[in-house]
């Protein structure tokens, strides 16, 4: 396990403590639970970002097969 130092603006520390409060858990855990969800939100977004490359990928390609199977039907091959 690291140690850390941590400032937080005042706004937010309070806003926390009455979080915990109501809780009734540590900061510690607290913390690193709230970084946890936000590893994954990151883990997430950059999925998502890579499916929608992916599926631009094969958009692409299909396009480039169904203009094929097209001009075969204009020619009259099937």
């Amino acid at each position: 396990m690291k140690t850390l130092s941590l400032k937080l603006n005042e706004s937010v520390f309070e806003e926390t403590e009455g979080i915990l409060k109501e809780k009734g858990i540590s900061r510690n855990r607290y913390i690193n639970e709230a970084l946890d969800f936000y590893n994954r939100y990151h883990k997430r977004k950059k999925l998502a970002k890579a499916f929608a490359k992916a599926s631009q990928l094969v958009r692409d390609s299909s396009m480039e097969v169904n203009a094929e199977f097209d001009q075969l039907i204009d020619e009259g091959a099937i």
